[in-house]
């Protein structure tokens, strides 16, 4: 989508940190925007940041409820008419440990921070492509799924499952002509991590380390109306990554060399190298910026058409 002049954008999570400052980016390209929030606070605070703006339609969903997210959808399409392009980036912090006892909070946040995904896709994704206009969706991950993020395994679970998602829904819907981008924002100045001189309930003196070194980085993290802007970028190139801190770029260098040389040293046989090479291909195109076709046979080939029946007898 290389002109977004007068297209619609539907934003979870909408109203502060990264989707406000991505509402901020599409109004000035000249967008419409739907900002989906379930805080009445952050709702309150944006409409009055953004007040006088007659592109700006709010309204109060939570993303893990689907009746709620498909209310809020209904309500932007009467309101707009149309939905072009969609994020899906609502989340909240925490969900405990990968061995701790508790499900409450590991479920809530996988509900929101991966659930929120796949229901505003499944919702919102069916429109977009009705319209036959084009789109883009824009799935908002973290660093956190792209190497461990310690202490926090929901949310490092959920975001690393968003990455997996978004490959797979930029493979299906590249040929409708609806673009996929994922969001992988290291530290921003959002919400979700309050700084001590703006909570204080925050004993900074007794807290541990670890949250002692993460305040000083969000001292110094990103504006998210740069992360706005990126997103913006990436929309109108067609990208599937977006990234805004280069500060990852090492670790994830070293992961990467980990990960090829743990690969056995045996050469795989013909056949496998042949449709291994026909899968690698077709991910190419797809996922390459300006992605091309790829032909019909090899789509029923390769069994992922999602009218195509599992391997190995699946259902």
């Amino acid at each position: 989508m290389e002109n977004l002049t007068g297209k619609v954008a539907f934003i979870t999570g909408g109203a502060s940190g990264i989707g406000l400052g991505m509402a901020k980016a599409f109004l000035a390209e000249g967008m419409k925007v739907a900002l989906a929030d379930w805080s009445d606070d952050h709702i309150a605070k944006a409409r009055a940041e953004l007040s006088g703006n007659n592109a700006v339609f709010f309204v109060k969903a939570n993303v893990a409820d689907r009746t709620s997210l498909k209310a809020a959808v209904d309500q932007t399409l009467e309101h707009f008419g149309k939905i072009h392009v969609l994020c899906n980036n609502a989340g909240v912090n925490g969900g405990g440990t990968a061995a701790s006892p508790d499900f409450d909070a590991w479920d809530k946040a996988i509900a929101v921070n991966l659930g929120g995904v796949v229901n505003g896709t499944k919702i919102v994704a069916p429109i977009i492509r009705e319209q036959g206009e084009g789109g883009h969706i824009v799935n908002t991950s973290s660093m956190a799924g792209m190497v461990p993020l310690p202490g926090l395994a929901a949310y490092s679970t959920a975001k690393y499952a968003v990455r997996g998602f978004s490959e797979s829904l930029r493979i299906q819907l590249a040929e409708k002509g609806i673009g996929v981008s994922c969001l992988f924002p290291g530290a921003t100045r959002t919400a979700l991590v309050p700084l001590p001189e703006d909570d204080p309930t925050i004993d900074e003196g007794n807290a541990p380390q670890f949250l002692k070194d993460l305040w000083d980085a969000m001292r110094g993290a990103i504006d998210p109306e740069d992360t706005g802007r990126a997103v913006v970028e990436a929309i109108k190139e067609n990208r599937f990554y977006i990234f805004t801190n280069r500060e990852f770029l090492d670790e994830v260098k070293q992961r990467h060399r980990e990960i090829e040389d743990a690969f056995p040293s045996d050469e795989a046989t013909p056949g496998r190298l042949k449709f291994e090479g026909m899968r690698a291909d077709m991910v190419r195109n797809l996922m390459a910026p300006g992605n091309r076709p790829v032909p019909k046979e090899n789509k029923e080939d390769m069994a992922l058409d999602l009218g195509s029946k599992s391997p190995a007898g699946g259902q």
